[in-house]
């Protein structure tokens, strides 16, 4: 980009052509089947984030490569079965220096070539260890994202006295944003919101029996929530949970 810049204030390419260069240069095309955009994490603050399901095992290797050069990139959804039939051919990475972490848990492999520094705190809680997945989900994002993450699990209403200290210690620690997991009725999201001050996102989780089974059942007692101040996300929903909260913590911490 500084080289496109430069070459435009020599006057040795037109502001036409520069605007070319500039829009061509985020996107790589590889073959037919996909259009890496490059310059998300500019964009955004977040790292490319590539989604495991419905790629088959060629296409994600390729993918992969293909952000070599980028040094930082995420796939979620990524099945340990999965990870396991890759990462031999994945390993061409590590001689260039990459680092790759791989969390069953989240399902999530993360490429990097740098320690991420950190700016800004978020809180993940969950209301019980069936949820846990979904929030290791968006610990990661926020982590490679650039946030501090201070979590508390198997913290919901069915203890609600487990829940208190958790939330304090949160707020001592000057969480930003706090991120709610909860399957089964949703209610947690609603608990954290009446008793802080800072935003709520709630992430509902398809955990539960019956009229529960699938999420549904939590993700409308959270969008029904009578607390105010909580964004919802989607069913099962980490990632966007994560650069959700990352957002909001880069505006509040923004030198």
């Amino acid at each position: 980009m500084k080289e496109i810049l430069q070459k435009l204030m020599n006057g040795e390419i037109s502001s036409e052509e520069a605007e070319k260069m500039l829009k061509t240069m985020q996107i790589r095309e590889l073959e037919d089947f996909a259009k890496i955009d490059t310059g998300r994490d500019v964009r955004t603050g977040v790292p490319e984030a590539i989604f495991a399901e419905g790629k088959d095992d060629d296409e994600l290797v390729k993918i992969v490569l293909g952000f070599a050069d980028k040094g930082h990139v995420i796939v979620t959804r990524l099945e340990k079965d999965r990870y396991s039939l890759i990462k031999d051919e994945l390993k061409v990475l590590e001689d260039q220096g990459l680092e790759l972490d791989y969390n069953e848990r989240a399902r999530i492999m993360v490429v990097r070539d740098h320690e991420i520094e950190k700016n800004g705190k978020i809180g993940i809680i969950t209301a019980g260890t069936s949820d846990i997945p979904v929030a290791e989900e968006a610990r990661i994002i926020a982590e490679e994202a650039g946030c501090e993450v201070l979590t508390s699990y198997d913290v919901g209403v069915a203890g609600i006295h487990r829940l208190f200290g958790h939330i304090r210690r949160m707020l001592e620690k000057d969480v930003k944003v706090i991120i709610v997991v909860a399957g089964m009725e949703g209610a947690l999201p609603s608990v954290v919101a009446g008793l802080v001050d800072v935003p709520v996102v709630g992430v509902p989780t398809s955990v539960g029996y019956g009229v529960g089974e699938g999420g549904f059942t939590a993700l409308y007692a959270m969008l029904q929530s009578c607390a105010p101040g909580i964004a919802v996300m989607n069913i099962d929903n980490g990632f966007g949970a994560g650069v959700f909260a990352v957002t909001i913590v880069k505006q509040i911490c923004k030198p």
